[in-house]
């Protein structure tokens, strides 16, 4: 009896790591860059953010942008459109699109975990519905945290920062705990997908040195990037390429 007891207990924990995983990913972009290839898978419960991202990517938006903002042991961040001509030492973080995004935060199945895709934003202070950035994104790196302590200490900071309306379930901690990620984050910023291929090229990007605004010291630019894998026309269709202009400088994003 107690073993089979001890059966079931496995078997729920191994379904419900496995729920975490389960995000279905319907459209997919290839990213190449100086440093190597990286693809992302993008989330279908994510709609909103998957279909601007394909938009972008259709329209060349990403093509020959930078690397503009590297945190070690933190995430890997694209998408200012002023970096595609940036001169040695230039300030950047501000280039964006005169449009923001709704935030589609799906938790506890989408969060950040080691590879998780998803797009800055200004402060609460200017942002308070934490809507998205049009078009600059960030892949993350973060730590495997394996002291419960500091477990801890972020959920407290979570509680402070989201009113006690985010919480690390044990299925999450466990993933941080065991593949890394950066939980502080859960709740503020919205995750729209994963690195499918390419971990390690954006562990090598994260190792980048980098000057005293986190830009690295030799310049690392997305060269093309393609959508290899477009929606399903049963489950819905990529928004249509129609925004261009319009950028608009923004600051104070993560």
């Amino acid at each position: 009896m107690i073993k089979r007891l001890l059966f079931l207990i496995a078997a729920v924990a191994l379904t419900s790591l496995s729920d975490l995983q389960a995000q279905t990913k319907t459209a997919e972009v290839l990213f190449e860059t100086t440093a190597g290839n990286i693809r992302i898978g993008l989330y279908d419960e994510t709609p909103q953010h998957r279909d601007n991202f394909l938009k972008l990517t259709k329209m060349g938006v990403y093509d020959s942008l930078l690397f503009h903002r590297v945190i070690k042991d933190f995430m890997i961040q694209s998408g200012d459109t002023n970096s595609k001509h940036a001169k040695p030492g230039q300030a950047l973080g501000t280039g964006d699109f005169d449009y923001t995004q709704e935030a589609e935060f799906r938790l506890p199945q989408i969060f950040h975990r080691r590879g998780a895709v998803a797009m800055a934003r200004e402060g609460d202070k200017k942002n308070p519905e934490r809507r998205s950035s049009a078009c600059q994104f960030y892949i993350v790196w973060g730590k495997v945290y394996t002291d419960d302590r500091i477990l801890a200490k972020v959920q407290e900071r979570l509680d402070t920062v989201t009113q006690g309306t985010v919480k690390l379930t044990p299925e999450m901690i466990e993933v941080y705990k065991t593949q890394g990620g950066t939980p502080h984050l859960d709740g503020q910023y919205t995750v729209f997908g994963e690195v499918t291929e390419g971990l390690d090229i954006v562990e090598k990007i994260q190792q980048a040195a980098t000057d005293k605004l986190a830009r690295p010291l030799e310049d690392i630019r997305i060269l093309k990037a393609t959508v290899t894998k477009d929606i399903d026309n049963g489950k819905g269709k990529a928004v249509p390429a129609t925004r261009r202009a319009g950028q608009k400088p923004r600051r104070g994003r993560r």
